[in-house]
Protein backbone atom coordinates (compact mmCIF):
# COMPACT_ATOMS: atom_id res chain seq x y z
CA UNK A 1 0.00 0.00 0.00
CA UNK A 2 1.51 3.44 -1.19
CA UNK A 3 2.09 5.86 2.08
CA UNK A 4 1.98 9.26 1.99
CA UNK A 5 0.42 11.95 -0.53
CA UNK A 6 -0.96 10.97 -3.83
CA UNK A 7 0.02 13.51 -6.31
CA UNK A 8 -2.05 14.46 -9.10
CA UNK A 9 -1.81 16.66 -12.19
CA UNK A 10 -4.65 17.30 -13.50
CA UNK A 11 -5.24 18.35 -17.81
CA UNK A 12 -7.99 20.13 -18.76
CA UNK A 13 -9.32 23.48 -17.67
CA UNK A 14 -12.72 23.79 -19.75
CA UNK A 15 -16.14 23.17 -17.58
CA UNK A 16 -15.48 20.58 -15.79
CA UNK A 17 -11.98 20.45 -15.09
CA UNK A 18 -11.90 23.22 -12.09
CA UNK A 19 -14.23 21.08 -10.00
CA UNK A 20 -12.01 18.02 -10.37
CA UNK A 21 -9.01 20.43 -9.42
CA UNK A 22 -10.82 22.03 -6.31
CA UNK A 23 -11.65 18.67 -5.43
CA UNK A 24 -8.40 16.68 -5.46
CA UNK A 25 -6.67 20.34 -4.05
CA UNK A 26 -8.95 19.68 -0.89
CA UNK A 27 -9.04 16.17 -0.37
CA UNK A 28 -6.98 14.82 2.60
CA UNK A 29 -4.26 12.25 1.15
CA UNK A 30 -3.81 14.04 -2.23
CA UNK A 31 -1.57 16.48 -3.77
CA UNK A 32 -2.73 18.58 -6.88
CA UNK A 33 1.31 19.00 -8.10
CA UNK A 34 0.00 20.19 -11.99
CA UNK A 35 -2.72 21.90 -13.77
CA UNK A 36 -2.53 21.95 -17.60
CA UNK A 37 -4.19 23.19 -20.57
CA UNK A 38 -3.49 24.08 -24.24
CA UNK A 39 -5.34 27.09 -23.65
CA UNK A 40 -2.19 29.50 -21.46
CA UNK A 41 -5.27 32.23 -20.73
CA UNK A 42 -7.21 29.61 -18.85
CA UNK A 43 -4.49 27.99 -17.06
CA UNK A 44 -4.09 32.50 -15.73
CA UNK A 45 -7.51 32.47 -14.71
CA UNK A 46 -7.12 30.02 -12.49
CA UNK A 47 -3.59 30.85 -11.11
CA UNK A 48 -5.62 32.81 -7.75
CA UNK A 49 -8.00 29.97 -7.57
CA UNK A 50 -5.32 27.38 -7.17
CA UNK A 51 -1.63 29.07 -6.79
CA UNK A 52 -0.07 25.82 -5.52
CA UNK A 53 -0.20 23.73 -8.37
CA UNK A 54 3.08 24.28 -10.87
CA UNK A 55 0.96 25.40 -14.38
CA UNK A 56 2.25 24.25 -18.18
CA UNK A 57 0.57 24.29 -21.79
CA UNK A 58 2.36 20.71 -22.19
CA UNK A 59 0.96 17.89 -21.26
CA UNK A 60 4.30 16.05 -21.47
CA UNK A 61 5.67 17.83 -18.38
CA UNK A 62 2.91 16.08 -16.20
CA UNK A 63 4.47 12.70 -17.84
CA UNK A 64 7.64 13.94 -17.68
CA UNK A 65 7.38 14.71 -13.23
CA UNK A 66 8.95 11.49 -11.65
CA UNK A 67 7.40 12.45 -8.42
CA UNK A 68 3.81 12.84 -10.14
CA UNK A 69 1.71 9.50 -9.05
CA UNK A 70 -1.31 10.18 -11.33
CA UNK A 71 -2.81 12.26 -14.01
CA UNK A 72 -6.98 13.16 -14.16
CA UNK A 73 -7.95 13.86 -17.73
CA UNK A 74 -10.91 16.65 -18.50
CA UNK A 75 -10.11 17.38 -21.96
CA UNK A 76 -12.42 16.86 -24.81
CA UNK A 77 -13.94 13.78 -25.27
CA UNK A 78 -11.81 12.98 -29.02
CA UNK A 79 -8.83 13.15 -26.75
CA UNK A 80 -9.59 11.07 -23.75
CA UNK A 81 -7.97 7.94 -25.18
CA UNK A 82 -4.84 8.62 -26.68
CA UNK A 83 -4.25 10.93 -23.80
CA UNK A 84 -4.92 8.03 -21.45
CA UNK A 85 -2.55 6.10 -23.56
CA UNK A 86 0.33 8.08 -22.73
CA UNK A 87 -0.04 8.66 -19.16
CA UNK A 88 -0.64 5.02 -18.42
CA UNK A 89 2.69 4.60 -20.74
CA UNK A 90 4.60 6.82 -18.86
CA UNK A 91 3.66 4.94 -15.53
CA UNK A 92 1.42 7.06 -14.45
CA UNK A 93 -2.37 6.09 -12.57
CA UNK A 94 -4.95 7.85 -15.19
CA UNK A 95 -8.65 9.11 -13.91
CA UNK A 96 -10.43 10.10 -17.41
CA UNK A 97 -13.73 11.43 -17.63
CA UNK A 98 -16.21 9.98 -19.05
CA UNK A 99 -16.18 7.97 -21.96
CA UNK A 100 -12.65 6.69 -21.80
CA UNK A 101 -12.70 6.31 -25.55
CA UNK A 102 -15.26 6.48 -28.71
CA UNK A 103 -14.58 2.97 -29.58
CA UNK A 104 -14.94 -0.25 -27.61
CA UNK A 105 -11.16 -0.92 -29.13
CA UNK A 106 -9.36 1.58 -28.03
CA UNK A 107 -11.44 1.02 -24.56
CA UNK A 108 -9.99 -2.47 -24.72
CA UNK A 109 -6.78 -1.44 -25.18
CA UNK A 110 -6.39 1.07 -22.35
CA UNK A 111 -7.89 -1.82 -19.84
CA UNK A 112 -5.29 -3.95 -20.99
CA UNK A 113 -2.35 -1.61 -21.11
CA UNK A 114 -3.49 -0.37 -17.15
CA UNK A 115 -3.82 -4.34 -16.09
CA UNK A 116 -0.58 -4.98 -17.71
CA UNK A 117 1.03 -1.75 -16.05
CA UNK A 118 -0.62 -2.60 -12.74
CA UNK A 119 -2.25 0.91 -13.05
CA UNK A 120 -5.41 2.36 -12.03
CA UNK A 121 -7.64 3.28 -14.83
CA UNK A 122 -10.39 4.94 -13.96
CA UNK A 123 -13.56 6.63 -15.80
CA UNK A 124 -15.43 9.15 -14.32
CA UNK A 125 -18.92 7.40 -13.87
CA UNK A 126 -19.65 10.41 -11.61
CA UNK A 127 -23.35 9.29 -10.77
CA UNK A 128 -22.00 5.89 -9.70
CA UNK A 129 -20.93 7.53 -6.93
CA UNK A 130 -24.32 9.24 -5.60
CA UNK A 131 -25.29 8.09 -2.65
CA UNK A 132 -28.95 7.96 -4.06
CA UNK A 133 -27.52 5.84 -6.97
CA UNK A 134 -25.81 3.87 -4.05
CA UNK A 135 -29.00 3.64 -2.32
CA UNK A 136 -30.92 2.49 -4.96
CA UNK A 137 -28.11 -0.51 -5.75
CA UNK A 138 -28.64 -1.22 -2.13
CA UNK A 139 -31.91 -2.16 -2.61
CA UNK A 140 -31.72 -4.29 -5.99
CA UNK A 141 -28.91 -6.66 -4.30
CA UNK A 142 -31.02 -7.02 -0.94
CA UNK A 143 -34.05 -8.43 -2.84
CA UNK A 144 -35.96 -5.78 -0.83
CA UNK A 145 -37.81 -5.09 -4.55
CA UNK A 146 -38.18 -8.48 -5.04
CA UNK A 147 -36.79 -9.95 -8.44
CA UNK A 148 -36.36 -6.93 -10.87
CA UNK A 149 -38.26 -6.74 -13.72
CA UNK A 150 -37.51 -3.56 -15.83
CA UNK A 151 -35.11 -0.66 -14.94
CA UNK A 152 -35.60 2.87 -17.38
CA UNK A 153 -33.93 6.36 -17.41
CA UNK A 154 -35.25 9.63 -17.98
CA UNK A 155 -32.53 12.16 -18.84
CA UNK A 156 -34.53 14.89 -20.84
CA UNK A 157 -34.46 18.74 -20.88
CA UNK A 158 -34.72 21.66 -23.23
CA UNK A 159 -31.69 22.23 -24.60
CA UNK A 160 -27.96 22.41 -24.78
CA UNK A 161 -29.09 21.87 -27.98
CA UNK A 162 -25.23 20.33 -29.80
CA UNK A 163 -24.47 20.19 -33.19
CA UNK A 164 -21.13 17.50 -32.79
CA UNK A 165 -23.11 14.50 -30.67
CA UNK A 166 -26.18 13.47 -30.69
CA UNK A 167 -28.03 12.38 -27.85
CA UNK A 168 -26.85 9.21 -27.24
CA UNK A 169 -23.33 10.03 -27.22
CA UNK A 170 -24.16 13.52 -25.20
CA UNK A 171 -26.28 11.87 -22.77
CA UNK A 172 -26.47 8.05 -22.61
CA UNK A 173 -23.10 7.33 -20.78
CA UNK A 174 -24.69 8.69 -17.64
CA UNK A 175 -28.16 6.47 -17.49
CA UNK A 176 -26.50 3.44 -19.30
CA UNK A 177 -23.35 3.62 -16.39
CA UNK A 178 -25.98 3.54 -13.33
CA UNK A 179 -28.20 0.32 -15.14
CA UNK A 180 -24.76 -1.66 -16.01
CA UNK A 181 -24.60 -0.79 -12.65
CA UNK A 182 -27.54 -1.64 -10.81
CA UNK A 183 -27.51 -5.14 -13.03
CA UNK A 184 -24.11 -6.10 -12.74
CA UNK A 185 -24.34 -7.68 -16.32
CA UNK A 186 -23.94 -6.74 -19.61
CA UNK A 187 -27.20 -6.94 -22.36
CA UNK A 188 -27.26 -9.40 -25.40
CA UNK A 189 -29.98 -7.21 -26.98
CA UNK A 190 -29.89 -3.49 -27.85
CA UNK A 191 -31.76 -1.49 -30.04
CA UNK A 192 -31.95 2.38 -30.61
CA UNK A 193 -33.73 4.71 -32.40
CA UNK A 194 -33.79 8.35 -32.75
CA UNK A 195 -34.85 11.29 -34.90
CA UNK A 196 -32.68 14.49 -35.91
CA UNK A 197 -35.03 17.47 -35.72
CA UNK A 198 -32.80 20.60 -35.38
CA UNK A 199 -29.61 19.40 -37.43
CA UNK A 200 -28.19 16.44 -38.73
CA UNK A 201 -27.50 14.66 -35.35
CA UNK A 202 -30.40 12.87 -33.35
CA UNK A 203 -32.09 15.37 -30.89
CA UNK A 204 -33.87 12.66 -28.84
CA UNK A 205 -33.27 8.65 -28.91
CA UNK A 206 -34.94 5.41 -27.39
CA UNK A 207 -32.77 2.84 -26.51
CA UNK A 208 -33.77 -0.78 -25.31
CA UNK A 209 -31.65 -3.50 -23.56
CA UNK A 210 -32.65 -6.64 -23.01
CA UNK A 211 -29.92 -8.73 -20.56
CA UNK A 212 -29.16 -12.21 -19.36
CA UNK A 213 -31.09 -12.65 -16.38
CA UNK A 214 -34.38 -11.50 -18.51
CA UNK A 215 -34.59 -7.78 -17.15
CA UNK A 216 -35.02 -5.32 -19.99
CA UNK A 217 -34.43 -1.67 -19.74
CA UNK A 218 -35.08 1.46 -21.45
CA UNK A 219 -33.56 5.07 -21.76
CA UNK A 220 -35.14 8.17 -23.12
CA UNK A 221 -32.17 10.51 -23.96
CA UNK A 222 -33.70 14.42 -25.04
CA UNK A 223 -32.21 18.06 -25.60
CA UNK A 224 -36.08 18.72 -26.92
CA UNK A 225 -38.24 18.24 -24.26
CA UNK A 226 -39.82 21.01 -21.67
CA UNK A 227 -39.36 19.01 -18.53
CA UNK A 228 -35.97 19.00 -16.93
CA UNK A 229 -35.46 15.07 -15.76
CA UNK A 230 -32.95 13.02 -14.25
CA UNK A 231 -34.40 9.89 -13.08
CA UNK A 232 -33.92 6.20 -12.47
CA UNK A 233 -37.27 3.42 -12.55
CA UNK A 234 -36.38 0.22 -11.10
CA UNK A 235 -39.77 -2.39 -11.18
CA UNK A 236 -39.36 -5.08 -9.08
CA UNK A 237 -41.93 -8.01 -8.18
CA UNK A 238 -42.23 -6.98 -4.81
CA UNK A 239 -41.67 -3.38 -4.55
CA UNK A 240 -40.37 -0.40 -7.20
CA UNK A 241 -37.83 2.58 -6.44
CA UNK A 242 -37.13 5.85 -7.99
CA UNK A 243 -34.24 7.76 -8.05
CA UNK A 244 -34.81 11.36 -8.91
CA UNK A 245 -31.87 13.42 -8.65
CA UNK A 246 -33.82 16.70 -9.71
CA UNK A 247 -35.86 16.53 -6.29
CA UNK A 248 -34.32 17.95 -3.65
CA UNK A 249 -36.32 16.49 -1.24
CA UNK A 250 -36.73 13.05 -1.88
CA UNK A 251 -33.94 11.50 -4.44
CA UNK A 252 -35.14 8.13 -3.74
CA UNK A 253 -38.55 6.87 -3.42
CA UNK A 254 -39.68 2.95 -2.72
CA UNK A 255 -42.90 2.03 -3.87
CA UNK A 256 -44.69 -0.95 -2.09
CA UNK A 257 -46.64 -2.02 -4.94
CA UNK A 258 -46.87 -5.11 -6.72
CA UNK A 259 -49.49 -7.27 -8.99
CA UNK A 260 -50.66 -10.51 -7.69
CA UNK A 261 -51.21 -13.49 -9.13
CA UNK A 262 -55.07 -14.60 -9.31
CA UNK A 263 -55.81 -17.62 -7.23
CA UNK A 264 -57.38 -20.60 -8.53
CA UNK A 265 -61.23 -19.30 -7.51
CA UNK A 266 -60.74 -15.51 -9.24
CA UNK A 267 -59.47 -15.36 -12.84
CA UNK A 268 -58.09 -11.97 -12.81
CA UNK A 269 -54.36 -10.59 -11.01
CA UNK A 270 -54.93 -8.37 -8.63
CA UNK A 271 -52.77 -5.52 -7.32
CA UNK A 272 -51.28 -4.22 -4.32
CA UNK A 273 -50.33 -1.27 -3.12
CA UNK A 274 -48.48 -0.34 0.65
CA UNK A 275 -46.45 1.78 2.23
CA UNK A 276 -44.80 4.84 0.53
CA UNK A 277 -40.89 5.60 1.93
CA UNK A 278 -38.21 7.98 1.44
CA UNK A 279 -34.99 7.22 3.11
CA UNK A 280 -32.74 9.26 3.93
CA UNK A 281 -30.04 9.83 1.55
CA UNK A 282 -26.42 11.65 2.62
CA UNK A 283 -25.52 15.22 0.64
CA UNK A 284 -22.19 14.28 0.32
CA UNK A 285 -21.15 15.47 -2.62
CA UNK A 286 -20.53 12.66 -5.65
CA UNK A 287 -17.76 14.18 -6.90
CA UNK A 288 -15.76 14.17 -3.63
CA UNK A 289 -16.62 10.72 -3.33
CA UNK A 290 -15.52 9.85 -7.00
CA UNK A 291 -12.10 11.71 -6.55
CA UNK A 292 -11.46 9.78 -3.31
CA UNK A 293 -12.62 6.42 -4.20
CA UNK A 294 -9.60 6.90 -7.09
CA UNK A 295 -6.86 8.29 -4.46
CA UNK A 296 -7.81 5.07 -2.25
CA UNK A 297 -7.56 2.84 -4.97
CA UNK A 298 -3.99 4.81 -6.36
CA UNK A 299 -2.93 3.74 -2.21
CA UNK A 300 -3.68 0.58 -2.78
CA UNK A 301 -7.13 -0.15 -1.28
CA UNK A 302 -9.88 -2.10 -3.26
CA UNK A 303 -9.63 -3.84 -7.10
CA UNK A 304 -7.84 -1.72 -8.81
CA UNK A 305 -9.19 -2.74 -12.17
CA UNK A 306 -12.81 -2.90 -11.63
CA UNK A 307 -13.55 0.58 -12.30
CA UNK A 308 -11.98 0.28 -15.94
CA UNK A 309 -13.73 -3.50 -16.64
CA UNK A 310 -16.97 -1.00 -15.68
CA UNK A 311 -15.90 1.65 -18.04
CA UNK A 312 -15.06 -0.62 -21.03
CA UNK A 313 -18.32 -1.91 -20.57
CA UNK A 314 -20.52 1.33 -20.78
CA UNK A 315 -18.34 2.14 -24.13
CA UNK A 316 -19.29 -1.44 -25.44
CA UNK A 317 -22.81 -1.13 -24.92
CA UNK A 318 -22.53 2.67 -26.62
CA UNK A 319 -20.95 1.24 -29.65
CA UNK A 320 -23.49 -1.13 -29.71
CA UNK A 321 -26.58 1.08 -29.45
CA UNK A 322 -24.81 3.38 -31.98
CA UNK A 323 -24.55 1.01 -34.47
CA UNK A 324 -28.20 0.36 -33.62
CA UNK A 325 -29.19 3.71 -34.53
CA UNK A 326 -27.49 3.99 -37.70
CA UNK A 327 -29.15 0.96 -39.39
CA UNK A 328 -32.27 2.02 -38.18
CA UNK A 329 -32.02 5.39 -39.52
CA UNK A 330 -34.28 6.21 -42.63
Amino acid sequence: MRSGAVRVGLAGLGYWGPNLARNFGDLPGAELKWLCDRDAQRLEAQAARFPGPDRTTHFDDLLEDPDLDAVAIATPVVTHADLAREALLAGKHVFVEKPMALAAEEAEELVALAEERGLVLMPGHLLLYHPGVSKLRELVHSGELGRVLYVYGNRQNFGQIRRDENALGSLGAHDLSVILHLLEEEPTEVWARGESFLGEVEDVVFCYLRFPSGVVAHMHLSWLDPHKMRRMTVVGDQKMAVFDDMDLERKVTVYEKSAEAPPLTYGEWRTRTGDISIPKISNAEPLRLECEHFVALVRGEGDPFAAARDGLAVVRTLEQLQRSLERERV
